[in-house]
């Protein structure tokens, strides 16, 4: 009941600001107008990702946010404005999606306030450069019809996406795809993943902005658009039944996933987090009946070597005589041979299993070349880690593979997906290990966890999550919650899991090629809307030409004067 009055809700919202969408437009046309619009279009999206309230994804709503970016653009006089107004767009928004980084750099940091906040503001806006870049080539090159822009839209959209999330070690938090896990374009997933679902967004996004025009709402062509909108979200909505190569495997697991609430302050207090982390930790994996036993990422703070003594010894025996397993966070590592954010598996009668974290944190985790007295100013304990190989073996226990991932490792689906690359060796259950009380009691609890649902839909397969603070979570194949501690409480949430095998076509490509499909899609797009259009009959040239001066003096164009041919 309560689903089907949030969905009720949902749609009675997209209905409002849908039909408020045509006023929003016809009021960008003053210059300020257009950039304060850009900010709080930017903002708003930031909110459609995790609304404050509910800590819910709102997939309309970021779909209206780019649409006002799309009939800003539009309306912007040159390509230079337009790609001014993508930047203050994409800075908002990022700001707005992971402001909570001035929390570890302030409060835990000791970065002053200032420099925190102007941190967080330039990692914004360098990242927004991608979308400025995106902005003007879209404004450069719209001409024609509304589909061929929307199709340019969406390509350029896209590369600035996965610009932003490969290059320089790649930071693709708040993906607009990621607003849409509970909307119609989450049935993708499993085909095109996260990035695909952004660029069907921003097409979606801009065809919404041309029924949006004032005097473009008639003729032939408009009606053509709205086809071209439902028909792609009744594919999409209903892509999650097309048939996926993915069954059951095995019997569930009654696992236990361990939220420690160990305040950041305190993690590496000698005199207070340690003990509490030592003592809490050691006591539920050694009492808490169930098959399998997971703690946060570094839920032991200590090094094998700096623990009391006896302290792994007696662990070990105590879960290898109950017939129970474990995986433990830990640090591990010396100071000759370098030092691992890693997973330890636990198992009656097995070698000890590893899992070395891979793609580390720039700044947190290791240090840039020639920034190494940046970390030793925020003063980060642990701050220089080695990276672990990107294709590790998964963790094999009572006829389940589990495959670890520590903290934001999960928001790199092309990284976990070379493990599906050999089919018999697959993981069938994804397992997550965060410590993000760096960032408090904020929206980033809520956008780690949508992350976690995508990479379920993505692969289809269950997704468990052990974290400090929250959110300790089991998600199921279908990306859907089972169960969840509240957040920043101290307990254990014991769930069954069933894993899952076989491959979908996201998990197959992906493994292979990483995003270069996604890639090869952006530049074969960009060929064929940006080659010089032919002027056969001597008018195609020409009308072009017309839609596009009519589009920059104000963007209410007639969808009939945009239709060409056909």
């Amino acid at each position: 009941m309560f689903r089907r009055n949030a969905t009720a809700t949902a749609r009675s919202e997209a209905r409002r600001a849908l039909a408020n969408l045509p006023r929003a437009a016809a009021v960008l046309g003053h210059p300020l107008s257009l950039l304060a619009s850009s900010v709080l279009a930017g903002l708003i999206q930031a909110l459609s990702m995790a609304w404050p309230d509910s800590g819910t994804p709102v997939w309309w709503l970021q779909l209206v946010s780019l649409a006002v970016l799309c009939i800003i653009i539009r309306r912007a006089t040159s390509w230079r404005s337009a790609a001014a107004m993508a930047w203050l767009f994409a800075t908002a928004w990022l700001a707005g999606s992971f402001w909570w980084l001035f929390i570890a750099m302030h409060e835990h940091g000791g970065v002053p306030a200032p420099l925190a906040a102007l941190g967080v503001l330039a990692l914004a806006g360098g990242v927004a450069v991608y979308y400025a870049a995106a902005g003007a080539v879209f404004r450069a090159g719209v001409r024609g019809h509304p589909l061929r822009n929307g199709l340019l839209f969406a390509a350029v959209w896209l590369g600035a996406e996965l610009a932003r999330g490969t290059f320089l070690t790649g930071f693709p938090w708040a993906a607009a795809g990621y607003a849409h896990v509970d909307g119609p374009l989450s049935g993708l997933a499993p085909w095109l993943g996260v990035y695909g679902i952004s660029a069907f967004a921003a097409l979606s996004a801009y065809l919404l902005s041309v029924v949006a025009q004032p005097a473009a709402r008639s003729g032939s062509s408009c009606r053509r658009v709205v086809a071209y909108v439902v028909l792609m979200g009744a594919v999409s909505g209903t892509a999650d039944r097309w048939k996926v190569d993915v069954r059951l495997e095995g019997t569930p697991l009654r696992v236990a996933l361990l939220q420690g609430n160990i305040a950041q302050q305190q993690k590496f207090d000698s005199e207070t987090g340690i003990p509490t982390a030592l003592g809490w930790y050691g006591r539920a994996l050694s009492e808490t009946p169930a098959d399998l036993l997971i703690t946060p990422e570094t839920a032991i703070p200590l090094l094998p070597q700096d623990l009391p003594t006896g302290y792994m010894t007696a662990l070990k025996a105590s879960i290898s005589a109950s017939g129970r397993a474990a995986l433990v966070g830990l640090p591990l590592g010396s100071v000759e041979k370098g030092y691992t954010n890693s997973v330890v598996g636990l198992a009656p009668k097995a070698a000890e299993y590893r899992y070395d974290k891979h793609h580390l944190v720039p700044f947190g985790e290791f240090s840039p070349p020639m920034f190494g007295w940046l970390t030793h100013v925020m003063n980060i304990p642990l701050g220089d880690f080695r990276r672990g190989p990107v294709a590790q073996h998964s963790f094999a226990w009572r006829g389940q593979r589990l495959a670890p991932n520590i903290c934001y490792e999960d928001l790199l689906g092309e990284e976990l997906a070379v493990r599906f690359r050999d089919a018999p060796s697959a993981p069938t259950i994804l397992v997550n290990l965060s410590n993000i009380a760096w960032f408090g009691n904020t929206a980033v609890i809520d956008q780690h966890l949508q992350i976690s649902r995508m990479r379920a839909m993505e692969f289809r397969r269950p997704v468990i999550r052990a974290t400090n603070t929250g959110a300790t979570a089991a998600i199921d194949a279908y990306g859907r919650v089972t169960g969840m501690l509240p957040r920043h409480t101290r307990g254990v949430l014991v769930a069954e899991v069933q894993g899952a095998t076989g491959s979908t076509p996201f998990a197959w490509w992906s493994s292979r090629f990483g995003v270069w499909p996604l890639w090869m899609s952006v530049l074969a797009i960009l060929c064929l809307t940006l080659w010089p259009p032919r002027s056969s009959s001597g008018g195609f040239r020409d009308r072009a030409k017309r839609y596009s001066d009519q589009d920059s003096r104000g963007g209410n164009v007639d969808c009939r004067a945009a239709h060409f041919g056909g």
